[in-house]
């Protein structure tokens, strides 16, 4: 897990591509004295894992299906990533719970000046509207952000001097596109409503009913 607050940037030093899976060689800007082999590091919100490591730089794998559902894909040498490194028990907890597992691609529509702070519109894919709430919390590119404002496909967040100058958001322009990764606990929530509807039969044998999810069901069981 990871809390959305970035720890640096890194520069992308090499790319191995073979099929549609990558290699990608990273140095950060500041120091990873005590990395580890194996161990998991969000890249523009991206989880994965370290291969090997050298004295400045290290090595982590992209899957097909990784480069598939992402942004990844579309970064070269020279390219600056956002690096976060895994949530440690008895860390502070400063943005909100983050897993690394993008949900979609969306992108940069407008960015809006806002005194010191700039508002930035994001254009995402309607479906995933339910998990998508006004004060809520979201990750872009690995950035924890609070959604002043949404609408079933277009969400607004406000981003502060520091943010702009320590990650890649500095580098957004319209069109840009971006991880995005909704609130874990609202994907839960969905998917609890979900298993709560009428399931249908397979080989004319209907599945025993799951239990009903209803707002009475959520206050009885601590959820509201």
């Amino acid at each position: 897990m990871f809390t959305g607050i970035i720890q640096c940037t890194g520069r992308i030093v090499a790319v191995a591509r073979r099929g549609d899976e990558r290699r990608f060689t990273i140095e950060p800007a500041e120091s990873f004295a005590d990395l580890r082999d194996g161990e998991s590091i969000a890249h523009n919100g991206v989880c994965l894992s370290v291969e090997s490591h050298g004295a400045r730089d290290y090595v982590a794998y992209a899957s097909g299906e990784t480069i598939a559902r992402t942004t990844l894909g579309a970064l070269a040498v020279g390219a600056e990533v956002n690096l976060e490194r895994a949530l440690a028990i008895g860390d502070r907890l400063g943005g909100h719970l983050v897993s690394g597992h993008v949900d979609c691609v969306a992108h940069v529509r407008r960015l809006i000046p806002a005194g010191a702070s700039l508002r930035v519109e994001i254009a995402f894919p309607a479906a995933h509207a339910p998990e998508v709430i006004a004060k809520g919390s979201v990750a872009l590119d690995g950035i924890s952000l609070t959604i002043n404002d949404c609408t079933r496909d277009v969400l607004q967040v406000n981003v502060i001097p520091d943010t702009q100058k320590r990650t890649t958001m500095r580098h957004w322009r319209a069109g840009t596109a971006v991880n995005m990764e909704t609130d874990v606990i609202g994907k839960y929530v969905r998917r609890l409503l979900q298993c709560g509807e009428a399931q249908p039969s397979v080989n004319g044998e209907r599945p025993p009913q799951a239990a009903k999810i209803s707002r009475d069901f959520l206050l009885r069981n601590g959820f509201l």
